[in-house]
């Protein structure tokens, strides 16, 4: 990866997790990492959602929208991941909720931010 593209990325999780703040959710975890693979941000929605949430950044929208780069294989890894971030730590929630936020920064102002609540 280069470092712009990492950049970026790192960019986009900065304003996913103000944009979900802003919104109410609680911060638990972020870049999670473990042999499978990484979670970009582990958050709590109330008392008893835990919420697994991709983020996708792109430069540009001529690919589409960020949230489309969310293929069913993604979905499938995210769901292992979720499966071994609650191993390893022990939460026992009522409920996960798989979000995505989609990242488009602006040439001026603040980045164009969706957030799809279960996306998957």
């Amino acid at each position: 990866m280069t470092k712009v593209r990492r950049a970026v990325g790192a960019y986009g999780e900065r304003v996913a997790a103000e944009h979900l703040r802003a919104a109410g959710l609680v911060v638990l975890d972020r870049n999670w990492r473990c042999p499978e693979g990484e979670l970009d941000i582990v958050a709590r929605d109330g008392a008893g959602t835990l919420v697994i949430c991709e983020v996708k950044t792109r430069r540009t929208g001529a690919f589409g929208p960020p949230i489309l780069a969310v293929h069913p294989a993604k979905a499938r890894r995210l769901r292992r991941l979720a499966a071994a971030w609650l191993a390893a730590t022990g939460v026992q929630p009522r409920e996960v909720r798989f979000d995505v936020v989609s990242v488009l920064p602006q040439r001026q102002g603040p980045a164009r931010v969706e957030h799809v609540r279960g996306a998957f």
